[in-house]
């Protein structure tokens, strides 16, 4: 090549040999070979060089396992959740909070149900045809169905929140002997008062789906909008009443079967608060308090 055989001193001749293909590729090799040497360098040294103790430019710590994975002191069992509440507790909001933070898997036990009809499988044909009938679903098929369900490749791997179930402690029992274990058992507790407030106040617009509260949550100041909010009939005082009486005569038999991973949380304060109890309920090791520290009166 011309330019290998170029004075180098030669200002005029240097912006040509700079532009040579040649010159271009063997600066890329030799930079290739040194940042093999270091990363060469760096495997020799990992006998003695703590993944703690890499830090980036700025002093700034790196540490590969927890940022990247791998080592068996950073893995976590999948987390198996089961969460209870009475209607209108904001039990689908803390669902939602919990599937966003700690990545498992929500499970409802009619999505569960209706996934199996629609599959065709036996446990599927097998509750279409009490449903056909109008009839429940009997508890072994249920539970049957939560077991399948649960160990699909997704809940092995990332866990799963079982929302809302078992209902009864006939449910608790038959998933004790079917094998079904959960880590933690949160139990939201919200005043009846409330709840029934909170259910009586509900609207839900056909239109967009969405779900106002004449208090807590107002629908716009739309004529068009309020004259389509729909209460549902199951949504009044009454009605509330029964099904609060009903949640509560389930849960006293349900509790007994997890008391020594239930975490009662008060679930009558703000959402983000609500969010926070759990969050710290649901890190703490097996044995640790089961309910937040109360904060202290000032």
């Amino acid at each position: 090549d011309p330019c290998l055989r170029t004075n180098v001193c030669d200002p005029r001749q240097t912006s040509v040999m700079l532009r040579s293909p040649l010159f271009l590729s063997l600066c890329l090799s030799a930079l290739l070979c040194a940042q093999a040497s270091h990363v060469a360098s760096l495997s020799l040294r990992e006998e003695t060089l703590a993944p703690s103790a890499l830090r980036l430019r700025g002093g700034i710590a790196l540490n590969p396992t927890k940022w990247f994975g791998g080592g068996d002191a950073e893995k976590k069992a999948a987390p198996k959740i089961i969460i209870a509440g009475a209607p209108a507790s904001g039990k689908g909001t803390q669902c939602e909070f919990i599937v966003n933070s700690f990545g498992v898997v929500h499970i409802s036990t009619g999505d569960a149900l209706r996934e199996q009809v629609k599959a065709g499988t036996e446990l599927g044909k097998s509750a279409k045809e009490y449903m056909d009938k109008g009839a429940l679903v009997p508890d072994d098929v249920i539970i049957g169905i939560v077991k399948d369900r649960l160990s699909a490749p997704d809940c092995q791997t990332k866990g799963w929140l079982l929302d809302g179930f078992p209902r009864t402690g006939v449910q608790a029992e038959a998933m004790q002997k079917a094998g079904i274990v959960a880590d933690k058992f949160i139990l939201l507790n919200v005043p009846d008062d409330i709840l029934i407030e909170r259910c009586v106040g509900r609207r839900s617009d056909p239109v967009t789906g969405k779900i106002y509260h004449l208090k807590f949550n107002p629908p716009p100041d739309d004529p068009a909008v309020q004259a389509r909010l729909v209460h549902r009939a199951d949504d009044t005082e009454e009605a509330m009443g029964k099904r609060i009486t009903m949640y509560h005569d389930n849960v006293t038999a349900v509790l007994p079967y997890y008391a020594d991973i239930a975490g009662k949380i008060d679930g009558q304060r703000d959402k983000q608060a609500i969010a926070a109890d759990i969050a710290t309920f649901l890190e703490q090791p097996a044995g640790a308090p089961k309910e937040p520290p109360k904060p202290k009166e000032p």
